[in-house]
C-alpha cells in the first residue's frame, strides 16, 4: 500500500522520489489492469468533491472516472455556484466542504485558495491546476516518460516555451527523478525565483544538470524528452497579442526544432494545444508524439494518488 507522508498534494515538491516512483508504479498496475474487478470497490461509498474556478476536459474526466471505476462517487461544484461567488471565506467553504465528502480536487485561478484549502480542510485536498502548479499532470508525464524510457537516469528533458504552471512542477519533479533540464524559456517568463531554488537544489542533490537557455535548439539538441505547453495560460488572455509575438515562431516546436533532438526522442505536451502555435500539427501526430499515452495516464495516477490518500 502506498502512504504518503503529507495528506494533500499541492505541488509535486509535497512529494519525494520514493512517493513518486510509488505512485507511477501503482499507477502502472492500474493500466496493466484495466479490466480487472480487484479494485472495483477499493473507494466504495467515498465522495469526491471537484471545485472547478476553470475550464477542464482532462482533469474533470479522469477523476471522475478514477472514483466511478474505484467504486465511489464524485460531485461537480462550479465556483460560480458556491457561497464563496457571494463573499463566503474559502476558510469556512474548506470546513463546510470536509463535512461532506472524503476528498476534494480544487482547480483554481490563484495558488494561495490552494494553500487556504489544504490548511482548513479536514479531509485531503489535491491541486487539479492552480496559477502556479499543476501535479496531477506532471505525475502523468512521468509515468509516460517511465513508460518509454524505462528509467529515469541519464535522461534530458527539454523543455521549450514559458515558464508556467506545468513547467514549474515538470522541472521540480525531473529534478527530483534524476533527469537532466535544459529549458529554453524568453526572458522574463521563467519560472518564480523560488521554484528555480528548489529545481537548483533538487538537481545539486542528484548531481544533474539544469540549465535555462534562450534558444530553443540549445535545449532540444540530443534531448530523450521535448515538452511544451501553450503559450497563453489560462488567466493570461490578456496579454495574449504580446506573448504571441515573443513566443511565435521562435519557441514553437515544428519538425525541424524536433529533427536535431535524439531519433528515439518522445514529445509531450499536456494539452489541450494549439497546433500551429507552440506545436505543428505534424510533430503533435507524429511518430515521436506520446500526448495520447500521456492524456491516458491521467486517469490511472488520479487513481494511485486518491486509492493512496482514501483507502
Amino acid at each position: 500500500m502506498i502512504s504518503l507522508s503529507k495528506k494533500y498534494l499541492t505541488s509535486i515538491e509535497d512529494l519525494s522520489e520514493d512517493e513518486i516512483l510509488n505512485l507511477i508504479t501503482r499507477a502502472i498496475e492500474f493500466k496493466r489492469n484495466k479490466e480487472g474487478n480487484s479494485n472495483k470497490k477499493a473507494l466504495d461509498g467515498k465522495t469526491l468533491a471537484l471545485m472547478f474556478e476553470k475550464p477542464s476536459t482532462r482533469t474533470r474526466l479522469s477523476f471522475e472516472t478514477a472514483m466511478f471505476q474505484l467504486g465511489g462517487n464524485t460531485i461537480y461544484l462550479n465556483a460560480n455556484d458556491l457561497q464563496v461567488s457571494r463573499g463566503e471565506s474559502m476558510q469556512d467553504t474548506a470546513k463546510t466542504i470536509s463535512l461532506y465528502v472524503d476528498c476534494l480536487v480544487a482547480r483554481v485561478y490563484s495558488h494561495d485558495t490552494i494553500v487556504k484549502l489544504a490548511q482548513n480542510c479536514k479531509i485531503p485536498v489535491i491541486n487539479g491546476l492552480s496559477d502556479l502548479y499543476h501535479p496531477c499532470q506532471v505525475l502523468a508525464d512521468l509515468m509516460t516518460i517511465l513508460e518509454h524510457k524505462k528509467s529515469f537516469k541519464g535522461l534530458t528533458l527539454a523543455w521549450v516555451g514559458d515558464g508556467n504552471n506545468v513547467c514549474n512542477d515538470l522541472l521540480i519533479g525531473s529534478a527530483k527523478m534524476g533527469i537532466n533540464i535544459k529549458a529554453a524559456i524568453p526572458r522574463g517568463y521563467e519560472p518564480p525565483v523560488e521554484i528555480l531554488k528548489i529545481v537548483t537544489h533538487e538537481s545539486k542533490l542528484r548531481e544533474t544538470d539544469f540549465d535555462i537557455v534562450r534558444e530553443p535548439i540549445d535545449a532540444v539538441n540530443n534531448a530523450d524528452i521535448v515538452v511544451t505547453d501553450t503559450f497563453v495560460s489560462i488567466g493570461k488572455e490578456n496579454e495574449d497579442d504580446k506573448r504571441r509575438s515573443i513566443f511565435i515562431p521562435k519557441y514553437q516546436v515544428n519538425g525541424k526544432l524536433m529533427g536535431s533532438s535524439k531519433d528515439n526522442a518522445i514529445f509531450m505536451h499536456c494539452l489541450p494545444a494549439k497546433r500551429g502555435e507552440e506545436v505543428t500539427s505534424d510533430v503533435i501526430d507524429g511518430n515521436k508524439s506520446v500526448v495520447w499515452d500521456e492524456a491516458e495516464n491521467r486517469l490511472h495516477v488520479q487513481k494511485s494518488l486518491l486509492v493512496s490518500l482514501l483507502d
